[in-house]
């Protein structure tokens, strides 16, 4: 095979891999803001329980407080009751005695309710705060083991960039300007194989000639259709062979 064409291929396969490598650490740190975006959801869930917390306890706070001026109205009341002349007056402080009494048991159920509610909003409080507790510890193991995916990553591209390097080093200008220029747009596939007489790039079938000079590997052949540079896939060298 053309030595050109070898050092393309290697190239490409470099390059291949690199382009690989940020999609796999961004593949681990997704594994990371699962958790952390869970943990931030709890938080968010706590904060609204907190509130309703403290909305319950304001609103009982309110009713203690009517509670108390309903008390002293009825002890206004009932002063007024001894120094009633008539009935009229009679029958008006009873009817406001009545709703009165009415609001009390009102606001006393309120505090009820509020309580009753506000024991259930703070076991909801525990048990997002045990969750997040869970998901926080969660959090730490697993962005250990994403740290350490990642410094492996990292490892395993610098051997590439380092061979990659390192080819370049011996790589005919030409040829390489020639390679990035099909980079640009063919993006990871400026070389590719020819598989079953087509381009496995474009996936169009090339001519008996051009097929026949990427057979031979004797010169760098570009397809018809694309421009991607094509070489001899593992099945047409074993056709070939057999």
């Amino acid at each position: 095979m053309n030595k050109y064409l070898q050092d393309l291929i290697a190239l490409s396969k470099y390059d291949t891999s690199i382009s690989q490598f940020d999609p796999k650490i961004e593949n681990q740190r997704a594994k990371l803001a699962v958790f952390v975006e869970t943990a931030e959801a709890l938080k968010v869930s706590i904060n609204s329980v907190y509130l309703e917390i403290d909305e319950l306890k304001s609103k009982r706070t309110k009713n203690n407080i009517h509670l108390a001026e309903l008390k002293t109205k009825l002890d206004q009341i009932a002063k007024k009751n001894k120094e009633v002349t008539n009935e009229k007056e009679l029958k008006a402080l009873q009817l406001e005695e009545e709703i009165a009494k009415e609001q009390v048991s009102f606001a006393n159920e309120e505090i009820e309710r509020f309580d009753k509610l506000t024991v259930a909003k703070e076991d909801k409080l525990k048990e997002l705060q045990e969750k997040l507790k869970t998901e926080e510890e969660d959090i730490k193991e697993v962005k250990v083991a994403v740290d350490n995916e990642i410094e492996a990553i990292n490892k395993d591209r610098n051997i590439v960039y380092d061979k990659r390097n390192e080819l370049l080093g011996q790589f005919d200008k030409k040829i390489l300007t020639f390679y990035e220029k099909i980079k640009r747009w063919a993006k990871d596939t400026a070389v590719v194989p020819v598989k079953q007489q087509a381009c496995y790039g474009c996936f169009m079938k090339i001519n008996d000639k051009t097929y026949s000079e990427v057979i031979k590997g004797e010169e760098i052949v570009n397809c018809l259709h694309c421009g991607r540079i094509l070489y001899k896939g593992e099945e047409e060298t074993t056709a070939t062979e057999a």
